[in-house]
């Protein structure tokens, strides 16, 4: 039987459907996050972005999100070291990491709802920043610690 391949590759050395498989639906990246200019510190919230569907925990228009969304992160093997406050729950960091997946990852466990039910994702948990007035009103709607540090 033949290893997995997230276990043999490097995130570079990975096809795009491979790449886009590590991705396990929990939806904690396309949280509204707030950076500290001074410090670096980053606030994230329980909002999130105006193309996140709250319900399959994925963006409405992918293909084209950084045309509607100039601020989203397009993640990359080359990048990722760079984004501390991926939550240590990702599919992608735990690989870069080297940690391998985790149990409830939908490749691990072969269901997507999986990382529902381990409690991981952000369904049915945050608000949409088409219904702030304004974007810093987003920090009124502040995350609990876990998210960025959630570590299943």
């Amino acid at each position: 039987m033949t290893e997995p391949f997230w276990e043999t590759k490097t995130l570079s050395e990975m096809s795009r459907d491979e790449w886009e498989s590590l991705c396990d639906g929990c939806g904690l990246c396309c949280l509204i996050r707030f950076e500290d200019e001074d410090t670096g510190a980053v606030t994230p919230t329980r909002v999130h972005c105006k193309l996140f569907d709250t319900h399959a925990c994925t963006c409405i228009d992918y293909a084209n999100r950084r045309e509607q969304v100039p601020d989203c992160i397009k993640l990359t093997p080359w990048n990722i070291e760079a984004l501390k406050w991926m939550p240590l729950s990702c599919g992608y960091r735990r690989v870069h990491e080297g940690r391998g997946l985790a149990a409830w990852h939908p490749l691990v466990s072969g269901d997507p709802e999986s990382v529902h039910a381990a409690g991981v994702s952000i369904r049915g948990q945050t608000v949409s920043e088409l219904s702030l007035a304004e974007p810093e009103d987003a920090l009124a709607f502040e995350a609990p610690e876990w998210i960025p540090e959630r570590g299943r």
